[in-house]
């Protein structure tokens, strides 16, 4: 490897520069390239019954799989075969009900054209990614998109950049068209993405993380103040729930609200829990998703929320520490 003694920083920002010029006019010109062929693509997948499966060599296999894998979690099914194990047998994870993606910018790789007869022969539909729409693997595919790019950003114009960048790029086309014509939801991205924060913000409900039963801090409107205290230090929430015989919500009543009552000089011991709760408190359903709960939190700038059913009973508490824990927030 040729090293050089001296480093020009000036140079080294001006390539830089020129580099991201180069793919973001790449991707300028793509966009009028698109036609025909990219909407017979994007018919053949929406009808595929089987998956979708991606091919590719060397830095066009590295964006296959890239491409099989945001198919496949936005509602696509994909998976990506190596061209060069195909032919050894993976070609056997290719059924009749398939669609074949095959990626080259120069639609002349080996590996893909020793497999072309036995995918055609498979009946699949056969899909070309290619910079030369006349290559060999043009001319073989049922359907042709263009990737083609003027020139590559590499400054001998070899290694593959601005061509890769195209081809990233119309995966990504494809995979967002494809999942507008599905009715392709948030809801649906999450199902597949459970273990990330997406999943748990999309897919964990209020009910699946509040207090229940004894840990919920409740006291009816005629308990004294010192029991109403206890209560609250007991259960640990900073606040608790004021209820009605029938366990419907009247009131709320805080450590802010204590804070404020000190400060007035009132005498503590004789008041009871109707006379200083806070009516209307906020609160939530606990089929509601927990990150309904976050938002409303904030936006009250409030640390915790009364969970309740349809008639307004008290049903569980929730507070930050909760959504915390769970990693909503």
């Amino acid at each position: 490897m040729l090293a050089s003694s001296t480093f020009d920083a000036g140079r080294a920002l001006e390539l830089a520069r020129a580099t991201l010029d180069i793919e973001a006019r790449a991707l300028e010109a793509l966009k009028e390239r698109q036609g025909d062929g990219f909407i017979a693509a994007l018919g053949a997948m929406l009808a595929c019954r089987g998956r979708v499966v991606v091919m590719g060599m060397g830095k066009s296999g590295h964006v296959g799989r890239k491409v099989a894998a945001t198919l496949a979690s936005t509602g696509t099914p994909a998976l990506f075969v190596h061209p060069g194990e195909a032919s050894h047998g993976d070609l056997g994870m290719v059924t009749p009900g398939d669609v074949v993606l095959a990626i080259s910018n120069s639609g002349e790789s080996d590996e893909l054209a020793a497999i072309v007869p036995a995918i055609k022969r498979l009946g699949v539909t056969f899909v070309a990614m290619t910079g030369r729409v006349d290559s060999s693997l043009g001319r073989h595919a049922d359907i042709v998109i263009s990737s083609a790019v003027d020139q590559e950003a590499c400054p001998l114009n070899l290694a593959p950049t601005a061509s890769t960048t195209a081809q990233m790029a119309l995966g990504d086309a494809l995979a967002v068209a494809l999942l507008d014509a599905r009715g392709f939801r948030a809801e649906d991205f999450a199902r597949s993405h459970p273990g990330g924060s997406l999943g748990r913000k999309l897919l964990m409900h209020v009910a699946d993380l509040m207090r229940t039963g004894d840990a919920v801090p409740r006291v009816a409107g005629e308990t004294l103040m010192a029991e109403m205290l206890r209560e609250m230090t007991k259960k640990g929430f900073g606040f608790t729930a004021v209820t009605t015989s029938d366990g419907a919500v009247a009131g709320i009543f805080t450590d802010g609200d204590l804070r404020r009552l000190i400060e007035t000089g009132a005498d503590l011991r004789a008041l009871r829990a109707q006379d200083v709760m806070s009516q209307a408190p906020k609160t939530i359903r606990a089929d509601a998703l927990a990150v309904e709960a976050a938002d409303l939190m904030e936006q009250h700038r409030v640390t915790g929320l009364l969970v309740v059913d349809a008639g307004e009973r008290l049903v569980g508490a929730v507070n930050s520490n909760d959504l915390m824990r769970a990693k909503v927030i």
